[in-house]
């Protein structure tokens, strides 16, 4: 997939973050945005202690970091809204009240939605036993409030003797989350980019497998073929985990299941709980209060 500047990804009004990341490890300066300062500047190189967290909150619209990198592990915890982020191979959504782990030098891009409240652990690596590929981690409250907690420090107090003491648990507790593999793979094959462009354009575009062969100029079963070899699963799959993502994104948004299941077109209400039951063990509507 492109990096988060590119209006034909998941969300057309992502716009660039008003702030900058600066990641200036061995004398780097990268500037991810030209825009006013604001929360999402944040120094790498700076850290006081093996984790720092800051809290971000989106406005009307929608903001974004596009591709970039740093030595320590990031752990996404979503108190309002969606967080979605792109690793080279796959797209990931961090769950409502739940935080998405990108292990450190990870490649990725981030996007929060409009109205969104996310706080951003960084854990320095081997500070805890933390899994090192990118997947979805549950939150306790505890660790919740530990978070919260720390990413409202001012800035010199995490050095403190009582801070040092809510790393060591935090970190403990950081380690015990667990852990759900909700991505979707992606590809840069060129024309599996412009299929899947399109489907994230248009969720509810129902266009076939062998009507997608013919706009791509193959034959159904080469189309086939290299979505297994590049996605690992059939077309109907990822067709059907691309709408999973984007009706948890929609619903965590405040959509109704309703709304939901129109917009990705569904023949009836029924029809995508029906999916999405099967998908996530539950109905949309207990799937979301077990996470408020």
């Amino acid at each position: 997939m492109r990096n988060a500047t590119d209006e034909s990804s998941v969300d057309a009004r992502i716009r660039m973050p008003a702030g900058r990341l600066n990641m200036r490890k061995s004398g780097q300066d990268e500037r991810l945005s030209t825009h006013r300062q604001g929360a999402w500047t944040f120094e790498f190189d700076k850290m006081e202690a093996r984790v720092a967290a800051v809290r971000i909150r989106t406005e009307a619209i929608a903001e974004g970091l596009p591709a970039h990198q740093h030595p320590q592990g990031q752990l996404a915890m979503v108190l309002c809204g969606t967080v979605t982020c792109e690793v080279p191979g796959a797209l990931w959504m961090a769950p409502l009240h739940g935080g998405l782990w990108i292990p450190g030098g990870v490649p990725h891009s981030l996007r929060v939605s409009a109205e969104g409240n996310v706080c951003f652990l960084f854990v320095e690596d081997a500070a805890a036993a933390m899994p090192q590929t990118c997947c979805s981690l549950s939150v306790s409250p505890l660790l919740r409030e530990l978070i919260l907690y720390l990413a409202a420090l001012p800035e010199g107090a995490q050095r403190e003797p009582q801070a040092l003491r809510l790393h060591a648990v935090l970190l403990d507790q950081l380690a015990r989350m667990p852990t759900e593999a909700m991505h979707l793979p992606v590809s840069d094959e060129p024309r599996l980019r412009r299929l899947i462009d399109a489907l994230m354009r248009d969720p509810a575009d129902r266009t076939t497998a062998a009507q997608w062969a013919s706009r791509l100029a193959m034959s159904e079963r080469t189309l086939t073929r290299l979505v297994q070899l590049e996605a690992g699963m059939s077309f109907g799959r990822w067709s059907q985990r691309l709408r999973l993502i984007v009706a948890l994104q929609w619903l965590t948004a405040g959509l109704s299941v309703q709304q939901v299941a129109h917009g990705l077109g569904y023949d009836s209400v029924s029809a995508f709980i029906a999916m999405f039951k099967k998908a996530m063990g539950q109905p949309p509507a207990r799937y979301l209060a077990r996470r408020r």
